[in-house]
């Protein structure tokens, strides 16, 4: 692993190069994997360094700020930010999430392994602004959705390849107005929901073309709706309006600065920057 980049990149909305940071390591400001990132609404970053077991927080430019971290039977792929700046946590070797404050203290936890209301084996979760809480429910093929203490919701989707239909959703995202955003990984594509499930839309398909995808990973929400995506086996990131037109992409396999390997999460700060994992 330790030939990997284990790093976080930060960018503008266009896709520029603003500074990096990170190597492999169990240091602070080191990763062993950096599984999934983060950005708070004050813009510090969160990333959830996964074989190293903890959450490292930094500010915006990448000064690391504190950690915590939960022992090496735990497998945690993903990390959201809450409007009030409460951290979840999708754990998903223990089948539950985990909520902290911003400085770490835990708060709660729900969840188990199954396939019932509010049991699931989830890869990801986000934060809609009025603080409803989704979570990518990938063994289930589902997304479930809950209130800020766990309690559930609602939950859409099964296994396939139809409208609403998942196969292995890895990554979701909640827009500024409430739209839902998954990354259908082994569908290669992305699809659209309301705020209660109804499908909206989707786009892409298995390639290397423009709005094409490799296993897609992480998608993240600008303010301004844009859509962002880490194509992660096709080394980029590509960019997309709220319908899912075509915008830009950078990104190439490599480790030198604006490249790549294995991207697997993006976030987007409030000021639009955009921060890759790359893995």
């Amino acid at each position: 692993m330790e030939w990997d980049n284990n790093r976080i990149q930060k960018f503008t909305a266009s896709g520029a190069f603003v500074t990096k940071w990170g190597a492999w390591g169990k240091g602070k400001g080191q990763f062993r994997e950096p599984r999934d990132v983060a950005v708070a609404p004050d813009g510090s970053v969160y990333v959830l360094d996964h074989f190293n077991a903890r959450i490292q927080k930094f500010t915006a430019s990448g000064v690391f700020v504190t950690k915590w971290e939960w022992g090496p039977l735990g497998i945690k792929t993903g990390v959201a930010v809450a409007p009030d700046g409460s951290v979840y946590v999708a754990d998903y070797l223990g089948d539950r999430i985990q909520k902290f404050t911003a400085s770490g203290a835990f708060v709660t936890e729900w969840g188990t392994r199954g396939s019932g209301d509010g049991q699931s084996h989830p890869d990801c979760v986000a934060i809609a602004p009025d603080g409803s809480v989704y979570v990518a429910d990938t063994e289930n093929h589902r997304i479930q959705k809950f209130t800020t203490s766990g309690a559930f919701v609602a939950k859409w989707g099964t296994e396939g390849s139809g409208d609403g239909e998942f196969h292995g959703p890895f990554g979701v995202a909640v827009a500024p107005d409430g739209s839902v955003y998954v990354t259908d990984y082994a569908n290669d594509r992305i699809q659209k929901f309301t705020a209660s499930g109804a499908f909206v839309t989707k786009w892409g398909r298995f390639g290397s073309g423009d709005g094409e995808f490799q296993r897609p990973g992480g998608v993240a929400v600008a303010p301004d709706g844009s859509v962002y995506v880490a194509d992660t086996e096709n080394h980029r990131i590509q960019k997309f309006t709220t319908s899912g037109a075509f915008v830009a992409k950078w990104g190439t396999e490599g480790s030198g600065k604006g490249q790549f390997w294995d991207p697997r999460y993006v976030a987007v700060a409030p000021d639009g920057s955009v921060y890759v994992a790359d893995t």
